[in-house]
């Protein structure tokens, strides 16, 4: 494997069982699964642009959680493009 450091990090239990789990199934060892997934990962940092990756894990403060909370319990009518594509009518990239 060449060059290699050791990390230490901190994982839930659930993450932890998940992981062994994997790694008993495909009968690999849990450094190499970390080693895929964590250049997996990476490589797709690189390749996708910045503005469509979305986060795994999006916290919020108490005021974003009530918008959230709002938009999710009120949500707005949709708008003659939702409506179209809805439909699998051919939506324009010009909006509404």
């Amino acid at each position: 494997m060449g060059d290699v450091t050791r990390i230490s990090a901190l994982i839930s239990v659930n993450t932890r069982d998940r992981l062994e789990r994997y790694a008993k199934a495909r009968g690999l060892g849990k450094g190499a699964v970390i080693e895929a997934a964590r250049e997996h990962h990476l490589q797709s940092l690189d390749e996708i642009p910045a503005d469509l990756v979305v986060p795994a894990r999006i916290v919020l403060t108490p005021e974003s959680f009530v918008r959230v909370m709002d938009s999710v319990l009120n949500p707005p009518p949709p708008t003659d493009t939702m409506r179209a594509l809805m439909a699998g009518e051919a939506v324009g990239a010009s909006g509404d």
